[in-house]
């Protein structure tokens, strides 16, 4: 296994790059000793421990005498590691096209999902906006960002997804109402989003509850996957944006239901 670690990254991002290579070989493989890591990605063995410290810290895999284990599978698929270096041609397209539901002045509220930080470098074109959130990288993201003002959520934070969540959050969500909200899933099951923890369920349901228009951003790939607790039909979105390559069953099918589906034109397509 490889990984690209181009001199053009950022060091965040290559370290994010190189962590997610890591987190996904160790997965792949259950159980990997640490110089076979370093020795597969030309690193330094100070260097893997350093990234394994913080996989660890973020409940991704364990580190004991010289070996990293995988943890749950389903938590390392939910972790914003794992996410972020998915379907990301994908999910550029899905946020060009939900830019077209922003308009200046509006109070946007954003999920956690990966799928929503492809919409941060363009949000400076829809200026002014409140940008409500309770992911602590969106927060880093748009903290300079001119004509933006922020609202943080607080609570309890969960490393794994770079989120506070919990009881606090979901009071604080529903003292504050939102113009738009943009979220995604991790999965799609009959029809209904689903994720693999209750607390980011509860999350995202109390903010679908607080905002007057709803959008939901899936590349096809979450339509054969399955996670754990329900959380709200596709049908109760106001519009449905997913990419080119989502099987034409699904958007025939949504339509048919009474939905909204926006078919995200591939980039370099438009």
């Amino acid at each position: 296994m490889s990984y690209t670690d181009p001199e053009s990254l950022s060091r965040g991002s290559r370290q994010q790059a190189r962590q997610r290579a890591i987190s996904e070989a160790v997965m792949e493989e259950g159980s990997v000793r640490i110089e076979a890591l370093a020795e597969r990605f030309d690193i330094s063995v100070m260097t893997v421990h350093r990234d394994l410290d913080e996989l660890e810290d973020r409940g991704l895999l364990r580190k004991s005498r010289g070996v990293a284990t995988a943890t749950s599978t389903s938590l390392v698929e939910s972790s914003d590691v794992y996410r972020s270096g998915r379907q990301i041609a994908q999910k550029k397209a899905i946020a060009r096209a939900a830019l077209e539901f922003i308009e200046p002045g509006q109070a946007l509220m954003l999920d956690d999902s990966t799928t929503t930080l492809h919409l941060l470098p363009h949000l400076s074109d829809k200026t002014p906006l409140t940008v409500i959130t309770n992911t602590l990288t969106i927060m880093n993201e748009l903290r300079n960002t001119r004509g933006t003002t922020m609202i943080g959520l607080g609570g309890d934070y969960y490393n794994w997804c770079s989120s506070f969540m919990g009881r606090m959050t979901v009071r604080e969500i529903a003292e504050l109402r939102a113009d738009l909200f943009f979220m995604s899933t991790s999965a799609i099951v009959d029809d209904v989003c689903f994720h693999q923890t209750l607390e980011t369920v509860d999350v995202k349901r109390a903010m679908f509850e607080s905002a007057r228009r709803r959008v939901l951003l899936v590349d096809g790939t979450k339509f054969e996957k399955r996670a754990l607790h329900a959380m709200l039909p596709l049908a109760d979105f106001d519009a449905v944006i997913v990419d080119s390559s989502t099987a034409p069953e699904h958007v025939e099918r949504l339509r048919e239901q009474g939905s909204t589906v926006v078919i995200a034109p591939a980039l370099g397509t438009v």
